[in-house]
Parts: C-alpha cells; structure tokens; sequence
C-alpha cells in the first residue's frame, strides 16, 4: 500500500509539473499574440492618424529617430530622421489634398529580441476634385516596419515604403491650379 501511494504521489508530481509547463507554454504563447496585436494596432494607428492628419498621434507612434526610407518612390537613400521631421514633410506634403485614405493589409509579423518585424501590403489614395476631372491617385505597396518596445508602447523605429505602382493623376496638386 506504502508503495502504492509513493508512486501515486510520484506521478501526481510529475503530472504537475507538466501541467505547470504547459500552462507556462500557453501563457507566453498568448503573451506573443497580445504583443503582435499591439504592434499591428499601433501601425494601423499609424495609417488612420496620417489619413485624419492628427500629427501629434502620429508623431507619438514614432521612435525619436527613425531609419525612413521612401527611395522606392523618391530615389535617393535612406536616412534617419526625427519624429518631427517626418511629420512635418507628411504635413506639408497632403496638406493640399482633400482627403487621404490608407488601407493596410496582410500582416505578417515576427517578433525578436530586438521587437517587431512587420509586413504588409498598403494602398494611400490621394483625392483632390480639379478641373481635369482626374481627381484621385492610387499607391499601391508594401510597408516593411521595425517597431521597439519602449516602456509599454510599441514604437516605429524603421519604415520603407515598397512601391509597385502608381495609378490615376500623378500630379493631382497641379491639377487643381
């Protein structure tokens, strides 16, 4: 009977640290989900805020510096630039537009030591009534985004814009003259 009980005890141990590893194993797997749902959120914060053109959102979901890189539109290289940098250009380069409108889609995210590696697809549409009747210009891509941790905020510390085409008035802004 001593017997009986001493292995009954043994297993219930035993069992009792695989559930605790396995509790442990689904507590940081859904601890990964909840992060990679906050660093989604915060990039498409980043697309609504641009889109009402609420700067100060938009600056807060940036790091102080970051790597930024447009060269698939511009040319050019990529450089760091400040928060503030980057809104003020976003700023004065929509500010003539009527209305902005950013869909963003097909996540794909990775998490490592460092933070976030996020992809995804995008399309910014670009409308401005005018006297051509050509009102609107289509971009379509994908983002490749870095975000850090900073406290408890996820924060864009690197964005590139991969642009595949163009589509409508290229120069919507010089139309409406």
């Amino acid at each position: 009977m001593k017997k009986l009980i001493l292995l009954i005890g043994v297993f219930i141990i035993a069992f009792s640290s695989c559930v605790s590893n396995a509790d442990q194993t689904v507590n940081a797997q859904l601890q990964q989900l909840i992060e990679k749902e906050r660093v989604k959120e915060t990039v498409n914060r980043l697309f609504i805020n641009t889109d009402n053109r609420d700067w100060p959102k938009v600056k807060s979901l940036f790091a102080s510096q970051v790597l930024f890189d447009m060269t698939s539109m511009t040319g050019g290289e990529s450089s760091t630039l400040t928060s503030q940098e980057i809104v003020d250009g976003w700023d004065k380069g929509l500010k003539a537009l009527k209305s902005i409108h950013h869909q963003a889609g097909n996540y794909i995210i990775n998490m490592d030591p460092e933070g976030a590696e996020v992809f995804c697809y995008g399309i910014a549409l670009h409308y401005l009534p005018n006297k051509t009747q050509q009102n609107t210009r289509t971009f379509v891509g994908s983002y490749n985004f870095h975000l850090k941790k900073e406290g408890d905020l996820w924060l864009i510390d690197q964005f590139k814009y991969n642009l595949k085409y163009i589509d409508g008035n290229p120069d919507l802004e010089g139309s409406a003259q």
